[in-house]
């Protein structure tokens, strides 16, 4: 097991929350109370598919049934969401509650940040071929994409992000990580099953790079990866990000069913990886590199380094040029991200001419890519922003940032 932290109520049976219980483990609840096999399908169908959120609600059971869970103590047990606060560009940031007062943040991103392109996907196509085509449609949004959190807080102390000043308190169970979605779906009302007729599209896209290290999750990350292609996001609408957690990578190596694949890399060599993500001295950059090389790529997939910008530290054409030589013969492309900041920082962001600079060297190499568009930073939801917010924001930023308009990409 890849688990680095005690669960907390971890078998959702024994908490009495249905949502996060596989099918199988209905199935053995419906036959302790007598019931027929069929009843652990239809259950399953209200908590993942209908996302119900209460018992009373799950009309395609007998009353005599619903009462009897009640009285064992059963409930659907979906997380809660508690402060929303909404951006300037339409993303919201969410405070969830679990049922036992921990908080973790959730993102929803309408149109998405730009994350997908180039990585050979459904996805991606969509957004390059409406990019490239600049089409007005009559839905708010063309797409969604939903930044989702594995952990409370984060043990992987990367410098440059404000979850990791929270430190850890314990990871989420499989219901707690797909319950986001479930609770950020209902919010906005999707419905999955088809977008013919909806009044918003059925696209969505969900990205594990909220709160937490997923790989230091490992299990209940996998179950939760399960419920979600079970509630109709296949996982070829997923990316999960990490930091290079080894032997995480290689499990997931081994997966039938895995999401897509983004490393977050942000510098060309060990001495600068290990300055701002102190994980480098477990496991450097050519073990990273090696373990990746394990992954059997599906047809047209490709790994997605991630590289955050910092001004004045991997920012060069020299660090550039270090880049391409690292992962110059991989099926893989670069998402370049522009620091996010936050307040007691000690860091900046790149020039706008930098960055733009940098790109150019990479795509010139023959390497795809691309420039994140940032979402939410004016509410600290964009990328290394999310802190678990328990106070009323500030009536503006506590530190100088660009907004999002200004920035390339």
């Amino acid at each position: 097991m890849l688990n680095k932290i005690k669960e907390i109520d971890g078998n959702a049976l024994a908490s009495k929350a249905l949502f996060g219980v596989s099918l199988e483990g209905l199935t053995t609840l419906m036959e302790s109370l007598g019931q027929r096999a069929y009843r652990a399908g239809q259950l399953g169908e209200a908590l993942y598919r209908q996302r119900t959120p209460s018992l009373d609600e799950i009309t395609t059971l007998p009353v005599a049934l619903r009462e009897s869970l009640v009285a064992e103590g059963y409930t659907v047990g979906l997380p809660e969401i508690v402060q929303t606060a909404c951006s300037v560009d339409g993303t919201e940031r969410y405070l969830i509650r679990m049922a036992d007062g921990e908080t973790v943040e959730t993102v929803w991103m309408p149109d998405g940040d730009g994350g997908e392109r180039g990585d050979g996907s459904l996805a991606a196509e969509e957004e390059e071929g409406e990019e490239a085509s600049g089409t007005a449609v009559a839905f708010p949004y063309r797409r969604a994409t939903i930044c989702v959190s594995s952990q409370v807080g984060c043990a992987v102390n990367c410098q440059f992000c404000l979850t990791a000043k929270l430190g850890i308190r314990r990871n989420l169970t499989p219901g707690e990580i797909a319950g986001q979605v479930a609770a950020v779906l209902n919010r906005h009302r999707v419905d999955l099953g088809s977008s013919k007729g909806n009044p918003t599209p059925a696209r969505i896209n969900l990205v594990f790079m909220g709160m937490g290290e997923p790989f230091l999750n490992y299990d209940s990350f996998m179950d939760a990866v399960r419920l979600l292609v079970y509630m109709r996001i296949p996982e070829s609408r997923m990316t999960v990000s990490t930091s290079g957690i080894l032997p995480g990578i290689l499990e997931f190596a081994r997966e039938a069913v895995r999401p897509k694949l983004a490393v977050s890399l942000n510098a060309p060599n060990d001495t600068i990886r290990e300055a701002i993500m102190p994980i480098t001295r477990k496991w450097n950059i050519a073990a990273l590199l090696e373990a990746l090389a394990t992954i059997p790529l599906r047809n047209r997939e490709w790994i997605t380094f991630e590289y955050v910008m910092l001004g004045g530290i991997n920012d060069s054409l020299a660090n550039a040029d270090e880049l391409i030589a690292l992962v110059r013969n991989m099926r893989c492309k670069i998402n370049l991200i522009v620091w996010n900041a936050g307040p007691n920082m000690p860091f900046h962001e790149p020039p706008r001419e930098g960055v733009m600079a940098f790109q150019k060297r990479i795509i010139a190499a023959g390497i795809p890519a691309y420039i994140r568009r940032p979402r939410g930073r004016d509410i600290y939801a964009a990328c290394g922003q999310l802190k678990r917010t328990l106070e009323p924001l500030p009536p503006v930023p506590l530190t100088a940032i660009s907004p999002a308009a200004s920035l390339p990409g």
